[in-house]
């Protein structure tokens, strides 16, 4: 909940992407965009541009933990976005910090691979798993793709069903909600499927035809984060947040020779103040 006077400040945990259009960097500018104050910890240093990933150097856990705790005592941390976390130890390390510092809403974006198809763990199976197992029990909200929920579930996600029954498999491993989005999947509307405590939802915006969707996720997770740390119900941030991806998209700026970035401060969002 945002203490009143004060801006709230929200922790974003990835990876760099040197191009901006995701990662820690489109993080920080999504939470500025919704009025908070942004707070980074590199978790990897990616080689890459809107056109593909090529390379990445991952963060020690005596790295990642070094980062965190300063902010920890020097903040008083409204909520956390985790994004591209690419190692078990980085993991673990992430998870122990949380559970010993913060009270407060997390995003989890379980990111395992790049719009343009790059790996962001180093072992996939693993790296699921060591989420599963301590960063999902904490979560407020996990926000996987189709593929991504696939990869943790074991089930083929295709349309409105397959995306509900991964909905109901996740929130058993812990969260108190999973939104599994479907704006990789075709048709004429992007379908995301919400389920939490009150049960299902599904939040449909018209699909735009772009290619200016580098970092679509990051957008949408650290969206979230900021609107829950203002106290703004899960239902409704996530609605706002959808509607913020989808005039970034339509506005993005045409930048790259690949997926393009999007335009992470688009006019006439209810940024939740």
């Amino acid at each position: 909940m945002e203490t009143a006077g004060k801006t709230p400040v929200v922790m974003a945990i990835g990876g760099l992407d040197p191009s901006a259009g995701a990662g820690i960097l489109a993080d920080i500018k999504a939470i500025s965009a919704f009025g908070c104050y942004g707070v980074a910890v590199v978790t990897s240093v990616t080689f890459q541009s809107s056109s593909g990933v090529y390379g990445a150097h991952h963060h020690a856990k005596a790295i990642v933990e070094g980062q965190i705790k300063p902010l920890f005592d020097d903040f008083e941390i409204a909520a956390i976005k985790t994004g591209m976390l690419p190692t078990r130890d980085c993991i673990e390390a992430v998870a122990r910090a949380i559970n010993e510092r913060n009270g407060g809403p997390l995003v989890i974006d379980p990111v395992v691979r790049s719009t343009t198809g790059g790996e962001l763990m180093e072992d996939i199976a693993d790296g699921i798993e060591t989420l599963v197992q301590c960063l999902f029990p904490l979560a407020s909200l996990v926000t996987p793709n189709e593929f991504e929920a696939q990869l943790i579930t074991g089930i083929h996600v295709e349309d409105t069903e397959s995306r509900a029954r991964a909905a109901r498999s996740i929130l058993d491993m812990g969260p108190a909600a999973v939104l599994i989005k479907g704006g990789d999947a075709g048709g004429k509307d992007s379908t995301d499927t919400l389920l939490d405590s009150d049960g299902l939802l599904e939040l449909a915006a018209q699909r735009i035809e772009s290619r200016n969707t580098h970092g679509t996720g990051c957008a949408l997770a650290s969206a979230t984060a900021c609107l829950l740390a203002r106290g703004i119900s899960l239902r409704d941030s996530l609605k706002t947040a959808k509607r913020y991806v989808s005039e970034a998209i339509r506005t993005a700026p045409g930048l790259g020779r690949g997926y393009g970035p999007l335009n992470h401060f688009p006019s006439g969002i209810d940024e939740g103040r």
